[in-house]
């Protein structure tokens, strides 16, 4: 069965590295596995949630791994390895379009992924600017502000946002077209609130050490462990969900 889904081994080529069709994550873990001893599947799950990646999913919320998802995430792998690039540079790298298989390009991509991690804003977008890029209304940015989903800050004298505030405008914009207004994504909001709390009482120790490489190790457990917990999220919300199928 497995063989059905890998071409002809080329001349001093693995016969698994070059698969054709889409693949489970488990089986992208064995082809790779030759090259990389430390792959795992929580590790391309870490991948994924910190948008270097985006394979295609089921209906069942199950991830299938084109060709070129593979190629990308080889890629990836030996950049940190081979070249001990931290995954701030291959973000860039992949927005530049330096690495193969990406899905995404532009600018559009880069602000995506910058609003995912941790680091500090190094963009501030005008109130107008965010109003064209998300098709949101200004009513909608005052209730999102009403509620405290978004943060602007007052910047030179006007109303500032980054691209955190930027993307989840967008998804409120989205989740708008089916009524859902920003009262409704006050329920967002308590489950982020009591998440961040979680795990600021789990890494503050470290956060807070006076050693620079143990506080830099903590902001990367801690990236890794908001992406374990998106993970969670989504799997429980696929399992709830499943009952409208009937």
């Amino acid at each position: 069965m497995e063989s059905a889904t890998q071409p002809s081994a080329r001349p001093g080529e693995s016969r698994d590295s070059r698969p054709r069709k889409a693949l489970t994550i488990g089986a992208v873990c064995k082809v790779l596995g030759q090259e990389f001893d430390d792959i795992s599947i929580s590790k391309i799950r870490y991948l994924e949630d910190q948008k270097l990646l985006n394979p295609r999913r089921t209906r069942g919320g199950y991830r299938l791994y084109s060709q070129a998802d593979v190629d990308q995430l080889r890629t990836i792998l030996r950049m940190q390895r081979d070249e001990f690039l931290p995954l701030r540079v291959i973000r860039q790298e992949l927005a530049a379009g330096r690495i193969g298989g990406q899905r995404e390009r532009g600018t559009r991509a880069a602000s995506s992924r910058k609003a995912m991690t941790l680091e500090e804003p190094d963009e501030w977008i005008a109130l107008e600017d965010v109003l064209e890029q998300t098709g949101a209304t200004p009513e909608m940015i005052r209730e999102l502000e009403e509620y405290d989903i978004v943060r602007p800050r007052q910047r030179n004298g006007s109303k500032q946002f980054d691209e955190t505030d930027v993307e989840i405008v967008r998804a409120a914009t989205e989740l708008s077209r089916f009524g859902v207004g920003g009262r409704n994504l006050r329920l967002f909001k308590t489950s982020a609130d009591r998440e961040a709390a979680l795990l600021e009482q789990l890494m503050a120790p470290s956060l807070r050490s006076r050693s620079a490489a143990r506080r830099k190790e903590a902001i990367e457990s801690l990236e890794g462990l908001a992406a374990t917990c998106t993970e969670l999220k989504h799997l429980l919300l696929v399992r709830d969900l499943r009952r409208l199928r009937g």
